[in-house]
């Protein structure tokens, strides 16, 4: 799996669209000739669709299969009518009813991935397929292939590098050999069963069968080892998603129907790209906060500041650098470095007294109110005594703390009215500087 998701070819490995519409191709080949009955294109839909839907049975119906079932399904009654813009019209569709089955799909990575993966190939591959007009049958696959994988990769990379932050620049390459592989190992596997089900299965065959998935295997693997071609670490925020899906839209827009004012329109989404590229260089530099991060049994805070994130923990140098939480809020909030320091007890941040409180269970400081309270590594106190002596705004418990403490503290906060907050339950503590400007 950490092969294929490193070549750009994890789709490969989850049953879902690729799958389905190769079977769905196959399937249109195969019953062809029915078009020559008469109502043989109607028969055509409902055996094609009929087979879907048993492809589905037989894999599982996961959430992802009966997805892109149901998205072809559509298609396939799409393509029976030969109309103008039917497909598009056909994909909407099915978009609308899986969401009003099921609204929470439009939050699901894989639905939206999907989706605009077949939107790049149906709005973007005819325009890349006219730049080159193949001789011959060989070539003319190859730039099939070709721009289809472009046109795919165009629809979905905004997305891939907001929500996994790489991007497999190795990604054709991949395609151009596994894709074909594929289709072999779909017909393949098929013919395979049946005649292992009905044991007439021929061992050359399935030795056959063996290589080309080995190879294939073997194939990506060296794909994934071509670190140098894996871009990582690459922060795109939400904001920027929309801005670069605005951008592309435009431009194809602009490459189908070109006028003067489809140019003007694609030239004002690209000053908007500009425009929230200086917005969060700004915010970057400008943006602080305090966050108690969690993590089992140990303690992990953070100051943000200047662009720049200093980090107080407890964890031996091995243990940090394996910990995925600083590098993953680096990547999404775009922080450019990461310093370890010492923090004390008490410190202010934004004008806020913030006051830690580890198991030695120090906190009857002189001159000390209303601070936020923050609870490390179970200290043994009366919660009830110390909200009455400080008073505090707001207290919170990271995963350092045993849970029978942590329960006893939240009933306690409760009935003193204070503010609780654990990590472990609700995410990390994020206080922000009222003095930032964005």
């Amino acid at each position: 799996m950490s092969d294929y998701s490193r070549a750009g070819a994890i789709h490969i490995l989850a049953v879902s669209g690729l799958h389905v519409g190769i079977i769905l191709l196959i399937l249109s080949w195969l019953f062809k000739p029915l078009e020559k009955l008469r109502k043989g294109k109607f028969l055509k839909t409902v055996f094609i669709i009929l087979f879907l839907w048993m492809f589905a049975f037989v894999a599982g119906l996961s959430a992802s299969v009966v997805r892109a079932v149901t998205m072809f399904t559509f298609l396939a009654i799409g393509m029976s009518f030969q109309r103008k813009n039917v497909v598009e019209f056909s994909l909407i569709t099915s978009l609308f009813f899986l969401l009003i089955v099921k609204p929470m799909f439009l939050f699901d990575v894989g639905f939206q991935l999907s989706y605009l993966a077949v939107f790049g190939i149906i709005r973007v591959q005819p325009k890349l397929y006219e730049i080159y007009k193949p001789s011959f049958l060989i070539d003319k696959k190859i730039w099939e292939l070709i721009t289809v994988s472009v046109a795919a990769q165009i629809g979905i990379l905004p997305l891939t590098l907001y929500y996994f932050h790489q991007f497999p620049s190795l990604f054709l390459l991949s395609n151009l050999i596994i894709i074909p592989c594929l289709s072999a190992i779909l017909i393949g596997g098929i013919l395979v069963i049946t005649l292992s089900l009905l044991g007439v299965l021929p061992q050359f065959l399935a030795n056959v069968y063996g290589f080309v998935i080995s190879q294939m295997n073997s194939f990506v693997s060296w794909i994934s080892n071509q670190e140098e071609f894996l871009l990582k670490e690459i922060s795109l925020s939400f904001l920027m998603m929309i801005a670069l899906y605005v951008t592309i839209v435009f431009l194809t827009r602009m490459l189908i129907y070109f006028s003067p004012k489809k140019v003007i329109y694609f030239l004002i989404s690209i000053l908007f790209v500009q425009s929230v590229f200086v917005f969060e260089n700004y915010q970057k530099k400008t943006k602080k906060e305090f966050i108690v991060f969690h993590k089992s049994r140990k303690s992990v805070i953070g100051i943000r500041g200047e662009g720049r994130l200093d980090v107080y923990h407890n964890l031996d140098s091995l243990s940090f650098q394996k910990l995925n939480l600083i590098p993953s809020y680096k990547i999404g909030e775009n922080v450019s470095k990461i310093i370890e320091t010492n923090i004390n007890a008490v410190f202010k941040f934004d004008k806020t007294p913030i006051l830690l409180i580890d198991s030695l269970g120090v906190y009857k400081l002189n001159q000390l109110k209303n601070p936020i309270v923050v609870l490390q590594y179970s200290p043994k106190i009366n919660l009830e005594r110390l909200i009455r002596v400080l008073q505090p705004k707001q207290i919170i418990a990271d995963g350092s703390n045993y849970k029978s403490y942590i329960n006893r503290w939240e009933i306690t906060s409760k009935k003193q009215k204070t503010p609780f907050h654990y990590t472990g339950r609700n995410g990390a503590f994020i206080l922000k500087s009222r003095n930032s400007n964005f």
